[in-house]
């Protein structure tokens, strides 16, 4: 039998929470966002208060490589480092800390919030807070209040101070007193609440020998869900724990990148997570795009020595800095998001891969800083580059493989014009004419709800400014919703009606739902059509309209002229070319 990598020590609750408040155990600060609901935190106390079980706490003791690090968080705490990592229990360890102290946590949204918890002594209930308990005197409205009291005078005054008011709050409301066995239960309650403080939790804790894999392969074989540790968790709680600004800066970045500054406007393309600027970080720093290697470099580890040391942590840990300075800069972020925009990727609902996004930035990034590209330059080659890219699948399947080997490719690449240059030989590469002729068309073959080739078409036409199908209001307008509401302003509509194909024997939804019988349309002109077959609805708008706008309209939307008489497979044909016509046109409007 090889040796344990853990020990399984049952630890009390107030025994870990008192050492995550000293910092032995390294918890990630309650400024991080905090994804549970407040009705989860109140079900896991009430699981405590009847003895089941709520799972089990993992803890990795920290590396014996590190010999300095700062204090974590931004309290004073005993330890100038921990002892041990939360690896598994985060959530669960910060709702506890959180409600049975009072302490505010932040949500998803970088808001501060409290996790207020009621309590009713007489009927052992746990609720999430309102102002109905708080007016109700026999409900503890915050339990936080009783475990303030922490001691037996306090905690015998406090009990007093509530039977009292119970009392009162009876003869308010005409009601009997309570009765010596309600107040006996009361007591037993509050003591049961404050004994939580021992309830046992299981902990593993694994030793300081053990390797980021090893964590990984012990948290998924004793995770009943089978849930992958992955790189980024193991980045993530380094730097919350190692390095509180870091973290910090990480967090107010996520939380500001979609808020409109000066000039700038709502970012609807990316909701930036803290594993994106990882990326970006170690992708503009270290010219790498596996997350594997940030986790290495993060650790201290010469890539090409393969040795572990606390220089090259410090010096790998400034790089990152350095790197995530240049990533978080709020102006260059709003730049390059109207870069994304003005290739025709309006909002996040056509982006069929963050990826594109941020490795698009990347680029961005490197050719401002390392490569001092013009402005006016940089924004014309990026525009392209998010253009071929997205619709492309560039950023779609082996994209640390492929990024890699663009990291690789620019190691010869010295100049502003070379670096350009690159990017416009990797486009042509991609946009040849048999691409256009051939391999867009059939790529548009599909009934596929999620399509980079469907999006890159509907980004074409916000390029080209084209109006929607029977109207003179631009796609591009109606794809931007306000910040302050989703409403959808228009209709993603089948240009052969799914009732009629029905009619013509047409019955699966992949000959109904092919991406060359898509159009968007204004909500009015989507309910007046309805279901009626082509040649009626056509009809309709081909006399609103005149022969003129009728065949404009068509143009736009690459529609065959006539193509209500076609037959839906000859349609079909006809307009994935004409659509793949609008990508060309598209694109060479953004080489002008």
């Amino acid at each position: 039998m090889g040796k344990e990598l853990f020990d399984n020590i049952p630890s009390k609750i107030g025994d870990l929470l008192s050492d995550v408040k000293n910092g032995k155990i390294g918890l990630p600060d309650l400024q991080r966002p905090f994804v549970w609901k407040d009705s989860k935190a109140r079900d896991l106390l009430d699981s405590m208060l009847k003895g089941y079980p709520i799972g089990y706490i993992m803890l990795w003791q920290s590396p014996e490589d590190y010999e300095t690090v700062s204090r974590i968080g931004t309290n004073h705490k005993t330890y100038n480092r921990p002892d041990y990592l939360v690896i598994d229990g985060q959530q669960r360890l910060t709702a506890l800390l959180a409600s049975i102290s009072g302490i505010s946590v932040v949500d998803n949204n970088y808001n501060k919030r409290r996790i207020r918890i009621s309590f009713n002594p007489l009927t052992r209930e746990f609720a999430v807070w309102t102002e109905a308990f708080e007016r109700n005197p026999e409900w503890i409205s915050e339990i936080s209040a009783v475990f303030d009291a922490d001691s037996e005078h306090n905690v015998s005054k406090f009990r007093r101070h509530f039977i009292k008011e119970c009392n009162a709050g009876r003869e308010k409301n005409g009601r009997e007193p309570l009765s010596d066995d309600e107040e006996e239960k009361i007591e037993t309650n509050i003591n049961d609440l404050l004994n939580l403080s021992i309830y046992t939790l299981p902990t593993l804790r694994i030793n300081t020998k053990a390797t980021e894999e090893d964590v990984a392969e012990v948290f998924v074989r004793v995770n009943s869900g089978g849930q992958k540790l992955t790189e980024k968790n193991f980045i993530e709680t380094l730097l919350a724990v190692y390095d509180n600004d870091v973290h910090d800066k990480i967090d107010k970045f996520c939380a500001d990148s979609r808020i409109p500054t000066d000039g700038t406007s709502y970012n609807f393309i990316l909701k930036v997570d803290p594993s994106h600027l990882i990326r970006m970080a170690v992708a503009v720093g270290f010219r790498r795009a596996r997350l594997r290697y940030a986790y290495m470099l993060m650790r201290g580890k010469d890539l090409d020595t393969g040795l572990v040391t606390k220089e090259e942590m410090d010096k790998n840990l400034d790089k990152f800095k350095n790197a995530l300075d240049k990533v978080t800069n709020l102006n260059d972020w709003h730049t390059f998001m109207r870069l994304f925009s003005d290739a025709g990727y309006v909002n996040s609902s056509i982006v069929a891969s963050s990826n594109a996004v941020v490795f698009c930035y990347v680029l961005y990034l490197i050719g401002k800083y390392d490569y001092k590209v013009q402005p006016l330059t940089l924004q014309k080659i990026i525009k392209k580059w998010i253009f071929m890219s997205t619709i492309t699948f560039f950023y779609t399947g082996s994209t640390e493989s492929e990024v890699e080997k663009q990291f690789a490719d620019l190691r010869n690449v010295t100049t502003a014009d070379e670096f350009v240059s690159y990017l416009d030989g990797v486009i042509s590469t991609r946009f040849t004419d048999d691409y256009f002729n051939l391999t867009l068309p059939s790529a548009l073959m599909s009934a596929a709800a999620i399509s980079p080739a469907w999006f890159g078409y509907i980004a074409a036409l916000n390029v080209l400014g084209t109006p929607m199908l029977f109207c003179s209001t631009l796609l591009k307008e109606r794809m931007l919703p306000g910040s302050s509401g989703d409403k959808k302003a228009i209709d993603k509509h089948h240009i052969f009606p799914k009732n009629y194909l029905t009619t013509l024997g047409y019955t699966s939804d992949r000959e109904r739902n092919q991406i060359a019988n898509f159009t968007y349309l204004d909500y009015n002109t989507n309910i007046d059509i309805s279901d009626d077959p082509p040649a009626e609805y056509v009809e309709r708008y081909r006399r609103k309209l005149g022969e003129e706008g009728y065949r404009k309209t068509c143009d736009e939307n690459a529609l065959p002229i006539d193509f209500e008489k076609m037959s839906y497979p000859d349609f079909l044909e006809k307009r994935r070319k004409l659509m793949a016509g609008i990508v060309k046109k598209a694109y060479l409007k953004l080489c002008e």
